[in-house]
């Protein structure tokens, strides 16, 4: 008999790894999804090993991890649901674009082309990687007071310091440069089909306190999408950090990001595919 659970797959961001995504893999199991959590290409299958070999992702952009992924979601046998975070989050909007999702929740999404602001706490949470034009084909890995700025700064330093501790690796520097140099590029990797008008729901989700990526970001990107009728909608959560999917409060969040789905019409168990 066929599995007539929806496919959920997460997309995490920079420097968090796969592992992060355990407690929405045993949320969305209870919603009746079949999830799982691939790591970007390179990644290896723990966070220590990954520190110990962070040469093994270098060099990786947006269109290596899109196609990676895209592979991924090709060997189901049903569209799946997308969920990401950060650069995650734009790689869901990339293969939503593409038609590759029945769905997809992007969490504080890294910035796609066309978005014009430039936040100056973007720009300094994003400095341990673009401050060196090097770092484009290298690794790079957050300190903690590096971390608990871009991504803790809604939280105390304790618990900052443990989430850095748990889920931090090192991650390619090249994706960071091809966003931030998107609109000077005719073609980008950051570019989405935001016009596309066949593509399933989509969900931004903004933390209004993000440094990393500020909600003016995704309001902007928000923006982009108002050509097409395509359902498009975005949540904010007040007093949100770009920790919200790992820190204490995730469940909120996913939560909120499951039941959109079933409003939808997108629910764990789907007997259409059977």
């Amino acid at each position: 008999m066929s599995d007539s659970r929806t496919p959920v797959v997460f997309i995490h961001g920079l420097w968090l790894h796969a592992s992060s995504w355990q407690p929405w893999l045993d949320l969305a199991a209870e919603h009746g999804y079949a999830p799982v959590a691939p790591g970007w290409p390179g990644e290896a299958a723990t966070v220590e090993e990954a520190r110990r070999r962070p040469e093994a992702v270098a060099g990786f952009g947006i269109d290596d991890v899109t196609a990676h992924y895209a592979g991924i979601i090709r060997a189901l046998d049903r569209p799946p649901v997308l969920i990401g975070h950060s650069f995650g989050g734009l790689i869901a909007q990339k293969l939503l674009g593409e038609g590759l999702a029945r769905a997809a929740v992007a969490i504080d999404p890294a910035q796609i082309k066309g978005v014009k602001v430039l936040p100056p706490a973007q720009l300094r949470a994003g400095f341990p990687v673009l401050g060196n034009p090097a770092n484009r084909r290298r690794a790079v890995s957050l300190t903690p007071a590096q971390f608990a700025y871009g991504f803790g700064n809604a939280l105390s330093r304790e618990e900052s310091d443990d989430l850095h501790a748990r889920f931090t690796v090192p991650s390619p520097g090249r994706p960071l440069f091809e966003a931030a140099f998107a609109n000077f590029r005719r073609t980008s990797p950051a570019a989405v089909a935001t016009g596309n008008a066949e593509r399933g729901p989509l969900l931004l989700v903004s933390g209004q306190a993000d440094h990393t990526v500020p909600d003016a970001v995704t309001r902007s990107a928000y923006k982009l999408y108002g050509d097409s009728p395509a359902v498009t909608e975005l949540k904010q959560f007040p007093d949100r950090g770009h920790s919200l999917v790992i820190d204490h409060g995730w469940p909120v969040v996913a939560e909120h990001a499951f039941q959109w789905l079933a409003r939808q019409g997108v629910r764990g168990q789907d007997t259409s595919y059977a």
